[in-house]
């Protein structure tokens, strides 16, 4: 079984898809790296599957994939993906890299590498227009108290020139003395008011500007090369008001947007709250009102990672554009290869028959 596993490959799962019925739908395994990206992955396939080509999402079994995408994708898999087997990641800083190391290499090379171009999937849960529906979902109450959008764009650039310089960190192996871990802790926003979040963003400028004024004078040479790799960032796509959605997600997560949305969630929930215990006639009603809204809510931390709001983020829809780039190749060598048994004269029984021969040939030699 071991062997089958390690020779398990795209022309493999291609034969396997030549063996089915003439006009069945053609297979593409779609490999994630953990358990927590399966759901997210399906849902972004799944609306680009035809009556041709479907996608079956799954964990790589018997690899690294799952523990490290970085070794799995240079030494394992990465050499049996193609057409029908490829690789859903996230795309962490190796978009940013453009190649500078050899996994950035494959996730921006290879066709076969569908990667999130923002951090991770984190990010996307945590996509500014899509918040206040997580505060609906979280809460049942759809009243907008805090201006998400407008806050995490101004955070964002107020960050922006830090991140630059994160970012020039790790091209040019520094990262050690400036790390993402270091990043997070300087541009984190503590004891944000919910009506005056200005005061909070006003702090994070401060300690921003510090912290850029230091590494100016730890790396001189970063004066002829910051400036450029601004500029290369910002030809990706990058922009300073949205730099939440390439930094570490889980620190986007837990240290920024997660405690904003708890506040505003808290609030919104005690305003339910006293409108019941006003409009109800007498206390077994309020109680009974009070238990039914409490068991209806959802915690916060559960909705930021079931909702999908952000499906319409145009970096989302960059992935899903990668993606019907794969499924439309596909269809087209089908539809090639059911054109030339159809035109082949005389000889259409036994080109089906040896074309079925030379799949069943692969299948038993990659069996073993």
């Amino acid at each position: 079984m071991s062997r089958l596993t390690h020779n398990l490959n795209s022309a493999y799962i291609e034969a396997m898809n030549r063996l089915g019925s003439k006009h069945g739908r053609q297979r593409i395994v779609a490999y994630v790296e953990s358990y927590d990206d399966v759901f997210f992955w399906r849902t972004l396939l799944q609306p680009l599957e035809t009556d041709g080509v479907f996608f079956e999402v799954m964990l790589p079994s018997q690899t690294s994939l799952g523990k490290g995408k970085k070794v799995a994708l240079a030494n394992e898999l990465g050499n049996r993906l193609g057409r029908c087997m490829i690789a859903c990641v996230d795309a962490d800083y190796d978009y940013l890299m453009q190649g500078a190391t050899p996994t950035s290499e494959v996730v921006c090379g290879s066709p076969y590498v569908l990667h999130t171009y923002v951090y991770a999937i984190e990010n996307y849960f945590c996509y500014a227009p899509a918040l206040q529906q997580v505060c609906v979902g979280a809460t049942l109450n759809d009243r907008r108290i805090f201006d998400f959008e407008g806050f995490l764009a101004a955070w964002s650039e107020t960050v922006w020139p830090l991140f630059v310089w994160n970012i020039w960190c790790y091209r040019f192996n520094h990262y050690k003395q400036f790390s993402m871990v270091d990043f997070a802790r300087i541009v984190r926003p503590e004891d944000v008011s919910l009506f005056h979040p200005e005061q909070a963003i006003e702090k994070v400028r401060h300690q921003v500007n510090a912290k850029v004024s230091r590494l100016q004078k730890q790396f001189p040479e970063g004066r002829k090369t910051y400036k450029p790799l601004m500029e290369e960032l910002k030809a990706l796509g990058l922009t300073p008001q949205t730099t939440y959605l390439y930094m570490r997600g889980h620190d986007l997560m837990e240290g920024v947007a997660g405690p904003l949305l708890e506040k505003v969630c808290e609030l919104l929930r005690r305003e339910r709250e006293r409108e019941i215990q006003r409009l109800a006639e007498h206390p077994t009603q309020m109680q009974n009102e009070l238990a039914g809204y409490r068991h209806a809510t959802a915690p916060v931390a559960e909705m930021l990672r079931k909702h999908l709001a952000y499906t319409d983020c145009p970096r989302y829809r960059q992935v899903q554009q990668a993606a019907r780039k794969l499924t439309e190749a596909l269809a087209n060598v089908a539809s090639a290869q059911t054109a030339q048994q159809g035109t082949e004269v005389g000889g259409k029984e036994a080109h089906g028959n040896g074309q079925q021969d030379d799949a069943k040939e692969l299948a038993q030699e990659v069996d073993g």
